[in-house]
């Protein structure tokens, strides 16, 4: 398979979403399985049950500008108990144990920078139906996991290979 021959899977994302840390891994499996052949976008979807999604999606957008985006958006989801403690301030922590620009990602937070690009992952999502996280979008068919991942990697093999 060459890169870009599978459709494109946008993957709906809320970084304070136990349910995205589960969805991770399907993502995972889905890289190893097609390569370079797929590609996957990470859309934001914050929620506002969960205070700190919104900063969290933020600093993603920052990591992402810095080269270093899945790694964070893992590292992140991995710790989605503690952002509900901590906050911005493990966000900072997280971006620095990645080697990031740890300032740079919490002057992002603070300026706003990447407020427009949340917004209007958001505002799009609204405008395709996701009302929960997490959602795929594969080959125009949207998957919601909010309620249950359950053969979902299934029913996304399907869609990019049909």
């Amino acid at each position: 398979m060459t890169e870009g021959s599978l459709p494109h899977l946008e993957f709906w994302c809320e970084l304070q979403c136990p349910d995205c840390r589960t969805a991770l891994d399907d993502v995972r499996a889905l890289r190893e399985r097609y390569g370079d052949a797929l590609t996957v976008s990470l859309r934001h979807f914050p929620l506002e049950k969960h205070k700190h999604a919104y900063a969290a999606a933020e600093a993603a957008e920052e990591a992402f500008a810095q080269g270093q985006g899945w790694p964070f958006v893992e590292a992140v989801l991995a710790r989605v108990a503690e952002l509900e403690q901590r906050g911005p301030e493990l966000l900072i922590e997280v971006a620095a144990g990645l080697g990031l620009d740890a300032e740079e990602v919490e002057l992002a937070l603070i300026d706003g920078r990447h407020m427009l690009a949340v917004d209007a992952d958001q505002a799009e999502g609204k405008a395709i139906g996701v009302a929960g996280t997490p959602t795929y979008l594969v080959a125009g068919q949207r998957l919601d996991g909010g309620q249950s991942q359950q053969g979902l990697r299934e029913r996304i093999i399907e869609l990019l290979e049909a």
